[in-house]
């Protein structure tokens, strides 16, 4: 996450702590910021030159970077500072969580999804909206309980690496390792969020949705949707991941989530966890539980077969 942070703080958050919490104290007003930074009794070029010393920008890939221009050393919260990073980190993750949602499932919605199935009694009154109103509600909640994870990445604690190290070839199967291991926990605690005394309080709300559209996909309790994403951010902190493949599956993960809610069942492989198999899972509340593939809902002998009519019916439509 450092260069997507780096790319942030260049092109939008410089200006904003510059303008909140200035060095030029003959221009500032007091914000509850100060209390993250208070104002030191010096002059501004005395300020401005301290805080050139202080803050040394180091690109965070020697394959992409953006300079910082002069905004990222006129603000008395410095680009490394923990609580900069932070709050920038926090918003960062809501914002462009928002972001990939409207986008993933607005183009999935408007092109993929099936709009007769708005028609089917199971279908709620309003459920697109509802599903949209939860999913405003719980991202900045998710994105406060992901903070402390990117944040201790960013600040140098995972094994997250730019370039690759020729002394392990395990680093060469970071991508394979990272969706296998990280679907065997996501099941594993799908699984556990079954349970009737967690279910009630946690996973209950997304089952709302028995036949779900790609707005769906992150209409969670905030915490259900957090807990479902700790092997991701915990994977990089355990064994190492190149940086830009950290970023790449961190989006790839963003867009599995809508296709499996879209309720198109092109997918009809023993092996992938396609929609229609979420598809069984929503409709039934049992089984499949798996993120990516079906290994581990069979190894744990909860894998439930979709009907082939549902695949007859898909591509019916795809043949029209």
């Amino acid at each position: 996450m450092d260069i997507v942070l780096e790319v942030f703080e260049t092109f939008i958050g410089d200006r904003i702590y510059a303008g909140l919490l200035p060095l030029k104290q003959t221009q500032h007003t007091w914000s509850p910021l100060d209390l993250l930074s208070p104002l030191p009794n010096a002059t501004w070029a005395s300020m401005e030159e301290q805080a050139i010393q202080n803050y040394k920008w180091e690109p965070a890939s020697q394959f992409f970077s953006v300079e910082p221009s002069q905004y990222a050393y006129m603000s008395r919260l410095p680009r490394d500072s923990a609580w900069r990073q932070a709050i920038s980190l926090y918003f960062i993750t809501w914002i462009f969580g928002l972001v990939i949602y409207f986008t993933v499932a607005g183009l999935s919605y408007i092109f993929v999804f099936d709009k007769s199935t708005m028609n089917h009694p199971k279908f709620l009154k309003n459920q697109v909206r509802k599903e949209i109103r939860q999913t405003m509600e719980s991202i900045p909640i998710m994105a406060f309980l992901t903070v402390p994870f990117f944040l201790a990445e960013v600040r140098g604690y995972s094994k997250i690496y730019d370039t690759l190290p020729a002394s392990s070839p395990f680093y060469l199967g970071g991508w394979w390792t990272f969706l296998q291991l990280t679907c065997r926990r996501i099941y594993m605690i799908h699984l556990g969020l079954h349970l009737p005394s967690i279910y009630k309080h946690l996973h209950k709300p997304h089952h709302k949705w028995v036949l779900p559209s790609p707005f769906a996909s992150h209409a969670f309790h905030p915490v259900d949707g957090w807990a479902q994403s700790i092997p991701y951010h915990v994977f990089p902190f355990l064994l190492p991941l190149q940086k830009f493949a950290y970023i790449a599956l961190f989006a790839f993960i963003q867009i599995w989530t809508v296709l499996i809610h879209d309720g198109e069942f092109y997918a009809d492989n023993p092996i992938i966890n396609g929609a229609a198999c979420h598809a069984v899972h929503h409709l039934e509340f049992l089984g499949n539980y798996g993120q990516f593939t079906t290994l581990f809902d069979r190894l744990g002998g909860t894998y439930r077969k979709p009907g082939s009519e549902m695949y007859v019916k898909a591509r019916g439509k795809k043949d029209n």
